[in-house]
């Protein structure tokens, strides 16, 4: 408890002895316990802690006060020349770094980095199966420049989970990312090679420590994968961004975040490797509504603090209108400015671990990285990630907090619903696609349980 002596030396200073006094007294018949909370995973939490006395054993985002964080778009449009537009009107509004969703060739790339400087502006692809052919249509725009900042984000596994299958072994596809990988890195000092990202488990309904440790299982094959090709295990580690989902419960977001930079320090520093963990956040999709979609701001900002406030090297705030399609002018312009807000308004950036120090996010985080290192050595045990997802073993932990979760309250659906609908404008052109046989290896498809996104208020919406 706070000491408010040096306040007021006429105010006894509270403990936690008066404190709970208190809450008996306005509890009643209930008990104490009754105030005692849990995530869907069981990890509880309580209605007080002391203070923490050990912060350092949570390592924290390298500082700097003048870029916190990176403030990262993604543009997903068809068109590459809308993907062009979208993305040199963020980059002029404060954005430092832009993602290409759903382009794999030269010719798209080019056109939609039109007048984009690679060496300034950090450019990264998301493009599932074809990660490696639009790897080298990347390099192709980059021009073999040393200098360029380039995130290939080349993750096989998570197209492969969310989908379900693979086409040709999904061994095949780690291979040949991890050599198309190792062979830009040569040219490219700067470039992350893999995402190691667990948000495709978040996405599915999974919680907290799942996420880091799929997350982590993901890093350690993209690592040997990088190793057997070629590269120094430390280097293997310092190529590889971890993928987060932040999500409108702040203080989860916050020690997810903080668990995930702890995990990944351990298994580095088990391999002989000292590398720090690079975390890209991007904002869930699982969290927002179709129904009176101007709530999703409240989210996004939410989410976008607990990532930053996390340590989170990157951050990509979704648009309030994702749930209904993709975004315009106006909701792009929204999500850049809610981060500009909180870095430069806020000064979210200016404290190096805003957590350390509070005895409930320090127990929060050691209780999401104790559970997600248990789970990492189930998926370890099972064979590895691969195995873990054809197994269903990842599926099950999704069920399992699916119907732990049960139904909660969502402001603006099943809380507090609008009278009327206040109408947003929605961009209805489709988003790019990938033609996933076109990156078909030889040999037997791969084939797991799908971990298909869901969204909470979908179910309802459907009936609205």
């Amino acid at each position: 408890m706070a000491d408010t002596s040096v306040l007021d030396p006429g105010i006894p200073p509270a403990d936690e002895d008066a404190w709970r006094a208190l809450v008996a007294k306005t509890l009643g018949d209930k008990p104490f316990e009754s105030l005692t909370k849990s995530t869907v995973e069981g990890l509880a939490i309580a209605p007080l802690y002391a203070a923490s006395t050990a912060p350092a054993r949570f390592p924290a985002r390298p500082f700097d006060d003048e870029r916190p964080w990176d403030l990262r778009v993604l543009s997903a449009q068809a068109d590459p020349a809308r993907v062009n537009a979208d993305l040199l009107a963020d980059l002029e509004g404060g954005a430092a770094s832009v993602i290409v969703k759903g382009h794999a060739t030269a010719d798209a790339l080019a056109r939609a980095l039109k007048d984009i400087i690679v060496e300034l502006a950090p450019v990264g692809l998301d493009a599932g199966f074809l990660g490696p052919k639009a790897a080298d249509a990347l390099h192709a725009v980059a021009k073999a420049s040393p200098g360029a900042k380039l995130n290939l984000n080349l993750d096989p596994l998570s197209a492969f989970a969310e989908a379900g299958a693979s086409p040709g072994p999904i061994e095949s596809h780690i291979v040949s990312a991890a050599t198309v990988g190792v062979r830009h890195a040569q040219t490219y000092p700067q470039a992350q090679l893999f995402l190691a990202s667990g948000r495709v488990a978040h996405e599915a309904g999974g919680g907290e420590a799942l996420e880091v440790a799929v997350a982590a299982a993901s890093a350690i094959t993209y690592a040997k994968a990088l190793v057997r090709a070629g590269l120094p295990v430390a280097e293997a580690f310092a190529r590889i961004t971890l993928g987060l989902a932040a999500d409108g419960d702040y203080f989860l977001t916050l020690a997810k975040v903080r668990a995930a930079r702890a995990v990944f320090a351990r298994i580095a520093t088990a391999s002989g490797a000292a590398a720090l963990a690079r975390i890209e956040a991007r904002t869930s999709r699982r969290m927002l509504t179709g129904i009176d979609p101007w709530t999703n701001m409240i989210r996004l900002t939410a989410a976008g603090f607990g990532a930053a406030a996390g340590g989170a090297d990157a951050v990509v705030l979704g648009n309030f209108t994702d749930a209904l399609g993709q975004p315009t002018a106006f909701g792009r312009r929204q999500s850049r400015n809610t981060q500009l807000v909180l870095m430069e308004e806020a000064a979210i950036g200016r404290v190096a671990d805003p957590a350390a120090g509070s005895g409930y996010l320090h127990s929060l985080t050691d209780q999401i990285a104790r559970a997600a290192w248990d789970r990492l050595q189930a998926i370890e045990a099972a064979g590895g990630i691969i195995a873990a997802l054809e197994k269903g073993l990842v599926a099950k932990d999704i069920a399992t907090a699916v119907a732990a979760r049960g139904e909660p309250k969502i402001l603006g659906v099943t809380a507090f619903p609008p009278t009327d609908q206040a109408p947003v404008d929605v961009d209805k052109t489709a988003p790019a696609a990938l033609d996933r046989e076109a990156a078909r290896l030889p040999g037997p498809d791969g084939k797991c349980p799908a971990l298909t996104p869901m969204r909470l208020s979908e179910k309802h919406e459907v009936t609205a």
